[in-house]
């Protein structure tokens, strides 16, 4: 794909902001991403509650980021919504921040195999949201560097990223600790 995700916001804004969504299950390092790609640096965090927002210059594009928390959620499971305390974005508020959304950062942790049929199930419905539709999407297989962590080809298998139809979508293998993967994940 070459620099589509970089030439893409270069083309469609100049200098000017564009808006990126980084969405994912709690643990699976958005805003140790979010971090290292401000700051360059790993920042020790703890569990975002709300969101954070951060404005990250790279290749002449300033990108804001907006870190959602994931503390309190919905949960879809067989078909049935239920709300509370989950591994899902923040409701009711969480569609708030769709809005003129340019891009998704959508963190998985490929270590934490248990979740991800969670996080397939989390993922697809973000694609679904009508305010979304248009956005392109940058799916990390972070935590590379853990025993275990499933390679960007597996995870690609288990999201079930062959449905993904009518966008532009990329995987790139991460690990936001070693600073591994980001950059050449916005140079898409």
């Amino acid at each position: 794909m070459g620099i589509v995700f970089t030439r893409l916001f270069s083309s469609l804004f100049g200098n000017k902001e564009a808006r990126i969504l980084v969405l994912g299950l709690d643990n699976a390092g958005k805003t140790t991403i979010l971090y290292r790609l401000q700051m360059g640096e790993v920042v020790s965090t703890i569990p975002t509650i709300g969101f954070n927002v951060e404005t990250v210059q790279y290749n002449n594009i300033k990108f804001q980021v907006w870190d959602l928390g994931s503390e309190i959620g919905i949960a879809v499971e067989s078909g049935n919504i239920s709300f509370g305390t989950s591994s899902f974005l923040p409701e009711p508020y969480w569609r708030c921040y769709f809005p003129n959304t340019q891009a998704i950062i959508y963190v998985v942790d490929s270590s934490d195999t248990d979740r991800l049929v969670v996080a397939k199930e989390e993922f697809h419905a973000i694609l679904e949201e009508e305010e979304l539709k248009g956005a392109v999407v940058l799916l990390f297989a972070n935590k590379q560097d853990l025993p275990g962590a499933l390679d960007d080809a597996a995870i690609t298998e288990a999201l079930e990223l062959h449905k993904i139809k009518n966008r532009q979508w990329a995987i790139f293998k991460t690990s936001a600790i070693k600073g591994e993967g980001l950059f050449e994940g916005l140079d898409w």
